[in-house]
């Protein structure tokens, strides 16, 4: 990365002479330790000198063994540990400027010039205020006596980056903070766990998850677990919103529904200010309905257990990206942060975002809550309307006549009942009829398409697999019949949702137009699956999930080979012609190569891997993962790089191998492609019934433009609908 920015540097030499601290501040997050390790192998890589400064503020001011060189071994084993294993603490001596002068002192002496601080907002405005009064502190350390002049001029300057670890995702200017998608993955297990139990006995239960000031992990929650009610300080409810609560609740029990959900964030607020806590909410649906309620609070919970494949990732990417924001700093550079947007690593000035996120506490005080909703960014706002859009539950009385028809194509992954699910429940909430065809193209030429109904699709978010039932055929062989049926049951609309077999069978459906004018109607192609190979989307639903499974097995694996030392894994991923899995998954699981079929590798190549790895175990990590895409060469299988590493091995290392399989096929959803498929699902249909506006003439539906046959696929930053005929199939 950093050799694309600088062409003339070499990325080797770019921190010699430099020095950087690294520590960690506040309350810990899944996924610190991710981005400590990025920091210390990237600056090691360029050059620098890297120290580990341990429990964070307070280390920096008592200095000693607090301070001490970080090596590239010293970070190995640290990417699947939750927390911070450098510690944190909340110092108060840090806040006075006697402990500051202290911090600097030892920073001096040891000639660090840069530091990398990762934490919440307090922490960051911390870093931003020692920075500015740098140079004061090293006039009181001269005058002491305490440091040279010529100390005090070779570290004249102290440059500062932030990145943001903190679960609650609080901090404004970026999508995501370094352990929310874990916390995320945490509450969701406990919902999945809940759910089994409230069913058999008919309960309401009441979850309270963390969020002083920011909801976002309440309203992701509720999102990706369809919560009957969710409360969030950003948004309070409505006044008279217990009889609202207590309304819908005992019309989910007549829908024939035998448990509820109601999600609190731990700062959920009434109108006028007053907290709204989880025991007056279970008092009232005990005293109004006399529902048998029970409350659970996840508290530290949330906090715990390992990183997400999200947050290993994101802490990585953003540690690359901090060292180089240090090492191109110049003293008038402000300090800044790291920051998630859409998909690309970005550097923003740090006190501006702080002042964006004390903006939004100011709003919410002052009661301006959609102005609240606005300034936490384009992500939260999509959230908070498509929860809202779906918690409606009295569909319109009058109909609109329009038959929409889901299917699912290609093999099946995690997170597509999501998205028929809240496609099924937008299209009743516009007035439409819903119809599920089964076992894909298939099913639709032999008739198996039935109407879906608001309840058929209740609880179908946090189910794995396709419960519509999905098969790999194309409907190139079968036209006639899929016209005739699309004619039979007066389909207006298609939703498409599937890999690339949706793909290609879509552009199939639309080349027929020309015959068949049963198939000039509005269609859209939702991608879900785990090889994330779709044209016109970065990111497909079932991806995540099949990433944390690798990811899982993986670490599992590495356990196993630390143990047994002097032991070589190599493991074979799915992902068809598309390398994402395994690079992402090397990512995430710390592998030692991954060989993919957009990377061409040749006999040199795996040479290389074999002397690095014979080296490798010379030092304290005697252990190695290889990570192999499954079509990444035709000749070098995984067999042959598994006989390879033996042979070449032999007296050094022995080998083992894995193939991991339809497992990574299956599993319940992560909280990331219950919430995509659910977003997806419900843009769909409000895109859908707007294009039916559109082509309705004289009666009748038709479309035949391009732009009424598109795949919705997320593009840097926004969802976006794309014609099909537009994306060029890559190859297979």
């Amino acid at each position: 990365m950093s050799s694309d920015l600088h062409p003339t540097l070499d990325p080797t030499k770019m921190g010699l002479g430099r020095s950087i601290a690294v520590l960690t501040s506040g309350g810990d997050a899944q996924g610190m330790n991710a981005a400590v390790r990025a920091t210390v192998r990237v600056g090691l890589y360029t050059g620098a000198k890297v120290y580990f400064v341990h429990e964070g503020y307070q280390g920096l001011v008592d200095g000693g063994d607090n301070i001490h060189l970080a090596t590239w071994e010293s970070v190995s084993m640290m990417l699947q540990l939750g927390g911070t294993v450098i510690g944190s603490a909340r110092s108060k001596d840090f806040r006075a400027r006697e402990g500051r002068r202290k911090a600097a002192f030892n920073l001096v002496k040891l000639g660090i010039t840069n530091l990398c601080v990762i934490g919440g907002d307090g922490s960051l405005t911390g870093a931003d205020a020692f920075r500015s009064e740098w140079s004061g502190l090293l006039g009181d350390l001269v005058t002491a006596g305490s440091i040279s002049e010529a100390e005090a001029k070779q570290s004249s300057h102290l440059n500062i980056v932030g990145m943001v670890g903190s679960i609650d995702n609080d901090f404004c200017g970026t999508d995501m903070t370094i352990g929310t998608d874990s916390a995320l993955h945490r509450i969701i297990e406990v919902v999945d766990a809940i759910t089994t139990t409230a069913q058999s006995h008919q309960r309401t239960f009441i979850l309270e998850v963390m969020g002083r000031h920011c909801g976002y992990l309440a309203l992701v929650s509720a999102l990706s677990c369809g919560a009957d009610w969710v409360f969030i300080p950003e948004m309070p409810p409505d006044d008279g919103w217990e009889d609202h609560l207590c309304r819908r609740l005992a019309d989910q029990r007549a829908r024939g529904s035998r448990l509820n959900v109601i999600i609190v964030a731990e700062g959920a607020m009434s109108r006028d200010g007053q907290p709204i806590t989880s025991d007056q909410i279970k008092e009232l649906v005990t005293d109004r309905l006399g529902f048998d309620t029970r409350i659970t609070v996840l508290g530290h919970v949330q906090r715990g257990g390992t990183p997400s494949a999200f947050d290993r990732i994101l802490g990585s990417r953003m540690g690359v990206e901090a060292v180089m924001a240090l090492l191109e700093a110049t003293p008038d550079t402000p300090a800044c942060v790291v920051s998630l947007s859409g998909n690309q690593a970005v550097r923003l000035p740090l006190m501006e975002c702080v002042q964006v996120t004390k903006d939004v506490t100011a709003a919410m005080a002052e009661g301006r809550f959609e102005d609240a909703i606005k300034l936490r960014g384009t992500s939260f706002e999509n959230n908070w309307k498509t929860y809202k859009l779906l918690a409606h539950i009295n569909p319109p009385d009058v109909k609109s006549n329009i038959n929409v028809a889901i299917m699912n194509i290609g093999a099946p992954c995690a997170g597509m009942n999501a998205a028929v699910r809240s496609a099924v429940r937008m299209g009743i909430i516009q007035g439409h009829t819903m119809l599920a065809v089964h076992d894909g193209f298939d099913g639709l030429a032999h008739g198996q398409v039935e109407p879906i109904t608001w309840t058929s699709v209740t609880g179908w978010t946090g189910k794995g697999g396709s419960m519509l039932g999905t098969k790999r055929s194309l409907p190139g062989k079968m036209l006639e019949e899929i016209s005739q049926n699309i004619a039979k049951f007066n389909i207006h609309a298609l939703v498409i949702i599937g890999g690339f077999e949706a793909f290609v069978g879509g552009l199939e459906l639309v080349q027929a137009r020309e015959k068949y004018e049963e198939m000039c109607i509005p269609m859209v192609v939702i991608p879900a699956t785990v090889s994330n190979n779709v044209p016109g989307s970065d990111f497909s639903i079932g991806a995540d999930t099949a990433l944390n499974t690798i990811t899982a097995t993986c670490d599992r694996i590495k356990q196993s080979a630390a143990g047994t030392k002097r032991r070589v894994f190599i493991v074979e991923t799915m992902g068809g012609y598309c390398g994402y899995l395994a690079t992402m998954a090397g990512l995430a699981a710390g592998a030692d190569a991954a060989y993919i079929y957009e990377d061409k590798f040749n006999i040199k190549d795996l040479e290389l891997n074999v002397e690095h790895l014979v080296e490798k175990m010379k030092t304290t990590v005697k252990r190695g993962l290889i990570l192999r895409n499954e079509n990444s060469n035709a000749n070098y299988t995984t067999d042959f790089i598994f006989n390879l590493y033996s042979e070449e091995g032999k007296g050094i290392f022995d080998c083992r191998k894995n193939v991991l399989g339809h497992m990574q096929q299956g599993g319940t959803p992560t909280p990331f492609d219950r919430n995509f498929g659910t977003k997806m699902g419900a843009k769909t249909v409000l895109w859908l019934t707007d294009k039916l506006k559109e082509c309705y003439r004289h009666g009748r539906i038709f479309a035949n433009t391009p732009d009424s046959a598109c795949v919705l696929g997320m593009r840097k930053r926004a969802l976006t609908f794309q014609p099909l005929t537009e994306l060029k199939a890559p190859h297979p």
